[in-house]
């Protein structure tokens, strides 16, 4: 994916835009993650960046950005579709990443001790196998 799409995707929007976003993350986030994680090499960063856009305490413009990649995340058909094994999810890795970069610093320590009991409480509820 070359870098014109991944700016074109991460452009945070305005705030009408970035409600639709949050909604639409807030409605998919867990049940992708769940099918995503062994695929995901980053799933701790992954979950602290969805506490993070959904931070009122985040700048608008760090949500924005955040709440754009998270959305290209859980939609189920983007540039390659997440059904295809292992390469499915290549493209929602290289969206994260750039928004990883553009909004370092911004995740704080809360947002991954979130990350980490939810991760937790995940593991909790798997059966044993």
């Amino acid at each position: 994916m070359d870098d014109v799409k991944i700016g074109e995707i991460l452009l945070p929007g305005d705030e009408d835009e970035q409600e639709r976003q949050s909604r639409r993350v807030k409605k998919r986030f867990w049940p992708v993650l769940k099918r995503a994680m062994r695929q995901v090499p980053f799933s701790r960063d992954l979950v602290a960046s969805y506490y993070c856009a959904l931070d009122p305490r985040t700048p608008t413009k760090v949500r924005g950005i955040l709440l754009a990649a998270l959305a290209y995340f859980v939609l189920p058909l983007d540039g390659i579709p997440d059904f295809f094994a292992i390469v499915g999810f290549s493209d929602d890795i290289a969206v994260l990443t750039a928004a990883f970069a553009a909004i370092r610093g911004h995740i704080r320590e809360d947002h991954y001790a979130s990350a980490d009991k939810a991760l937790a409480d995940e593991a909790d509820m798997q059966p044993a196998g």
